[in-house]
């Protein structure tokens, strides 16, 4: 069985997933010819082209496609390999690098601001004499040395299988041991086994409900009045729903089958597993739910709507709340400026 692995825009979170199941890392080494996996081996682009469309039994993809390098990459093992896997958060949601959508001008504004605007670049500009033209990355730069060359950053951070065909998503910050073991059995079935691989599309790990309905506290659907960070309640009560704290959690619209390490930890669902099924739009479903334990005229009417302002104003950049994960995965897709541009 030969196994490609490839990190694309990703923090490398998920490849130490892999690494973090232990001995069975050592069977997939037994079991397999790992031709690529840049954290651990040395295959190279180059060997990856020289190979047979389909050679490659399973690639597996961590990582959105923010550049032109994570497209060329993701297309290449999709044409090289017989089945391809959507690895992680970011591959199949976006991740954390779709948050940049959010960011009207793009990568231009993205890198305008990180090579002149924070302090520690303005002074450095300041200091030097130096013009942002002079700092600023190009694709192309001719040095002394020969041509230099960088992957082109896109404006919109696209999901994997917005780019190349899945067949199967593992979801997570990072993946479970569990959801890696379940890959990898299908996989050894099916090569030496002759067994049948799930249905193309399935979503490994995921259970057919929402996280809360996974989750060990009780609810008791109170009323919120204000919304904290978890570092700001001083005695959280360790049975009680997060929620019912004031802790925005967002499990009520979070797939189940992580098995809530989070909320075991007194910390709020980020919602890193994506949408409960059939709901597309992970941060309106969250929102909603949310908006749901305000009190309402209807049934507080000591509670009117610019209380209701004031306590929603409370929420930090909710769209970078509520769309942590799954920005690419939204209707919205990205930030537009006044005029539709």
């Amino acid at each position: 069985m030969n196994l490609a692995i490839y990190w694309a825009a990703a923090c490398g979170g998920c490849d130490v997933s892999l690494l973090d199941t232990d001995e069975k890392i050592l069977n997939v080494s037994d079991m397999s010819n790992i031709v690529m996996w840049p954290i651990a081996v040395d295959g190279k682009e180059k060997d990856i082209e020289a190979m047979e469309d389909g050679e490659i039994t399973v690639a597996i993809i961590n990582g959105a496609i923010r550049n032109s390098e994570n497209e060329h990459m993701a297309k290449l093992l999709r044409k090289k390999s017989q089945i391809l896997v959507s690895y992680g958060a970011c591959a199949c949601l976006g991740g954390s690098p779709a948050l940049a959508n959010l960011v009207p001008g793009g990568h231009k504004e993205i890198k305008d601001h990180v090579y002149s605007k924070v302090p520690s670049s303005a002074n450095f500009l300041a200091d030097s004499g130096k013009k942002i033209e002079d700092v600023m990355p190009r694709p192309v730069y001719e040095a002394p040395e020969g041509t230099l060359t960088l992957p082109v950053l896109y404006d919109t951070v696209k999901t994997l299988d917005q780019t190349v065909d899945v067949d199967y998503y593992i979801p997570g910050c990072p993946p479970t041991q569990k959801s890696i073991a379940q890959l990898l059995n299908a996989l050894v079935g099916f090569v030496y086994k002759g067994e049948a691989l799930p249905p193309k599309g399935t979503v490994i790990g995921v259970l057919a409900k929402s996280l809360c309905e996974e989750c060990h506290r009780h609810k008791e659907n109170r009323r919120i009045t204000n919304v904290y960070e978890p570092h700001e309640v001083m005695n959280v009560d360790h049975d009680l729903c997060l929620l019912d704290q004031g802790i925005l959690c967002l499990g009520a619209g979070t797939i189940a089958g992580c098995g809530a390490p989070c909320t075991k930890a007194d910390q709020p669902c980020r919602g890193c597993y994506g949408p409960t099924q059939p709901v597309s739009e992970q941060g309106a479903s969250i929102f909603t739910a949310i908006a749901s334990l305000f009190p309402v005229q209807a049934n507080d009417a000591t509670m009117d709507e610019d209380d209701m302002d004031e306590i929603m104003s409370v929420i930090n950049d909710p769209l970078g709340y509520f769309y942590a994960f799954s920005m690419s995965k939204s209707l919205i897709k990205r930030a537009v400026k006044e005029g539709g541009q």
